[in-house]
């Protein structure tokens, strides 16, 4: 009788629990309405317009050919109004090029060079990539994944370093992220506006998706939250697990763009002044088809595969008020979808492209397309325009469930 008793109350005490944080959460949401420093606007595909495209240079003197097959990993430093980039995938180096005027080719900074002095390798065993820069406190971060982790055994993943490239001894990493395996952390990053960062849990945020070897990685846009001074903390935001494949249905026949198995996502950005986050990758919009680049109707690639031709850049959008109830622990990370996708201007062709970076004074947005100008990436810019952002009304999150 008293295990009965004891049953029902801890049944009771669950309850409540479950009403006091789904409560909780509306306060939270409500204060943020309210809140002139937590803004509700959200981004939609009309406040994004395209102004045109730069260059980057020919040459650097590496030893597969500079910017050749490379582009992707961009940060934006605000110091110089520059890019870092990376270059060759042979190579993995890193250069800082000045941003010219629209239609022109960007100069050399800071030339190409192996920014993690040799470390690239202390992640792994085999090919392994650069997959995001972030520059924060005056210090360039960046991640690195292994291309093909058959067993999901990257646990490494973030390092930093001076923002000079010729300061030598001073790399930090690799470090571990979160608790998961490195191919939900290793990839893009961006810096969170102090306005949020109380509500998503960190100073910055990280992410991967779409791998090689898909069950170790995110099954779409994965972003967790961190604090770049204390890594091995990432909290989760949002991600997609083997078994839980809220986007889209992976490997089936049909048309899904906002994820199948030629989506890569490369790039995130979080402006302040609204609630929004956007994710920049690739996705092909046609049917889905694995076998010979030719069976699958494919003309932009050779190799076999899985194919969904054509290929767009694209966006996906999400609301930081969903990441905030995963993180505040009343809503599962693979619960929260996107509140618009849509598709940018220019080439998916390559699964690199989408890399992404944001200049935060003047609204700004670079994407990175390879191969857009031969067989170097063209950098195409957008401009946000948060005047007609529209503020959505207020509404009570749904599904709401207490994380284990």
């Amino acid at each position: 009788m008293c295990h009965e008793k004891s049953g029902r109350a801890l049944i009771i005490l669950k309850i409540l629990f479950n009403y006091v944080s789904a409560l909780l959460v509306l306060i939270f949401l409500m204060f943020a309405s309210g809140n002139s420093q937590l803004s509700a606007k959200l981004i939609q595909s009309s406040d994004l317009s395209y102004l045109g495209s730069f260059k980057v240079p020919q040459g650097g003197g590496t030893a597969n050919g500079a910017f050749e097959y490379g582009g992707s990993a961009m940060a934006y430093n605000p110091v110089n109004d520059s890019i870092y980039l990376v270059g060759h995938v042979y190579d993995q180096r890193t250069a800082e090029l000045k941003i010219p005027a629209l239609g022109g080719i960007a100069t050399t900074i800071q030339p190409l060079t192996d920014s993690l002095e040799g470390k690239l390798g202390s992640v792994g065993i085999g090919s392994i990539y650069i997959g995001g820069h972030m520059i924060f406190n005056a210090r360039l971060f960046t991640t690195a994944f292994v291309y093909y982790d058959g067993d999901g055994s990257q646990t490494l993943s973030h390092f930093s370093r001076p923002l000079s490239l010729a300061t030598k001894g001073q790399v930090s990493g690799p470090s571990r992220a979160g608790s998961m395996g490195a191919g939900y952390y290793s990839g893009y990053m961006a810096p969170v506006p102090v306005e949020w960062q109380a509500a998503l849990g960190g100073q910055a945020v990280t992410g991967n998706c779409c791998l090689s070897i898909i069950s170790r990685t995110s099954y779409g846009p994965a972003l967790f939250s961190f604090n770049p001074s204390s890594l091995g903390t990432a909290t989760p935001l949002v991600y997609y697990t083997q078994s839980q494949q809220t986007l889209g249905i992976y490997g089936a026949s049909g048309s899904h763009p906002v994820f199948n198995g030629t989506t890569r996502v490369k790039g995130v950005i979080i402006p302040a002044g609204t609630a929004s986050v956007l994710f920049f990758g690739r996705t092909g919009i046609g049917n889905y088809c694995y076998g010979e680049a030719s069976a699958c109707g494919d003309p932009s690639s050779s190799s076999k595969g899985e194919h969904a031709y054509p290929y767009k850049l694209y966006v996906w959008a999400y609301d930081l008020r969903d990441l905030a109830q995963v993180r505040s622990g009343v809503r599962q990370p693979w619960s929260v979808v996107p509140y618009a996708t849509w598709e940018l201007a220019g080439s998916g062709d390559s699964e690199y492209s989408g890399a992404a970076a944001y200049d935060q004074a003047t609204n700004r947005i670079f994407i990175a397309e390879q191969y857009g100008d031969g067989e170097r990436p063209l950098i195409r810019v957008f401009k946000l325009s948060l005047a007609s952002v529209p503020v959505p009304p207020l509404q009570a999150p749904t599904n709401l469930r207490v994380v284990p």
